[in-house]
């Protein structure tokens, strides 16, 4: 016979004849219960200990809305209303009322349909037009107000211009060959042995003559483009250019060649 051990039938072969009111009987008898109830405790324990974080992020915290009613009443000062100026000059009279007609957008329509004809020409001879008929005071004085005094609007030309489709290009003083002499006078050069090459520069000869937006293209190093942009900043005005008869901004390059002293 083929013996279970997950019955009691082994439990009253081992306590046949003897004494089963002992308390190992009683214990091996409720062993399988105590056994499962134990997994069970076991297993919700251990399900508690898991889900207790979700279950926490689930729960609101309230110590936010705490802290804000904790927080003090400030009572904020508003500045004093302005007083407004008691010596005001009275409200300039309202101009006379003068004669208006009302006038009727023409609309095709049915004779039958027709409720308000339109004003003829003698009605609305001198007199304005709006959106109902208005009786004015013919003993109101006239006033005309003088037209064509107000300032001229003449708008300014701040384009920047090229120097190869500009009338007259813009100029050092004395020509280009005085400003070459004063770069070679002012500009410092590179205690560099055999430094020798070209530094292209662009820049914006203003209205006024002055010199803008510097730029280097490309230098030859050890701080010559710095040096040139120096030198152009403290250059004197250039007679600017001029389009239609008129000064403009125009854009200006050149090379500036640099040779160390052998």
């Amino acid at each position: 016979m083929k013996l279970d051990l997950l019955t009691r039938q082994w439990i009253d072969i081992v306590f046949e004849g003897r004494n089963k009111s002992y308390g190992a009987y009683e214990l091996r008898k409720d062993s399988p219960k105590t056994t499962l109830r134990s997994m069970l405790i076991g297993a919700l324990i251990f399900c508690l200990a898991v889900g207790a974080p979700l279950i926490a992020d689930l729960i609101p915290d309230l110590s936010s809305d705490d802290a804000s009613l904790d927080k003090k009443i400030v009572t904020i000062k508003l500045p004093p209303k302005e007083e407004q100026p008691k010596d005001l000059p009275p409200p300039p009279p309202p101009p006379p009322k003068v004669d208006q007609v009302k006038f009727v957008k023409p609309v095709v329509a049915k004779s039958e349909e027709i409720v308000e004809e339109p004003p003829k020409v003698e009605e609305i001879k001198d007199k304005k037009l709006g959106n109902e008929t208005i009786k004015g005071d013919p003993d109101a004085p006239l006033t005309i107000e003088p037209v064509g005094n107000g300032p001229s609007v003449v708008e300014e030309d701040n384009n920047i211009y090229n120097t190869a489709g500009i009338e007259v290009k813009p100029d050092f003083p004395g020509g280009l060959e005085k400003f070459y002499k004063f770069i070679g006078k002012n500009f410092v050069v590179p205690e560099e042995e055999g430094l020798k090459g070209k530094i292209f520069v662009t820049f914006v000869v203003e209205k006024d003559g002055s010199l803008t937006d510097i730029k280097v293209l490309r230098d030859i190093g050890y701080g010559t483009g710095k040096e040139a942009m120096r030198v152009l900043k403290s250059c004197p005005r250039w007679n600017p250019g001029e389009q239609n008869g008129k000064k403009v901004r125009v854009l200006y390059s050149l090379p500036i060649s640099i040779q160390s002293a052998e």
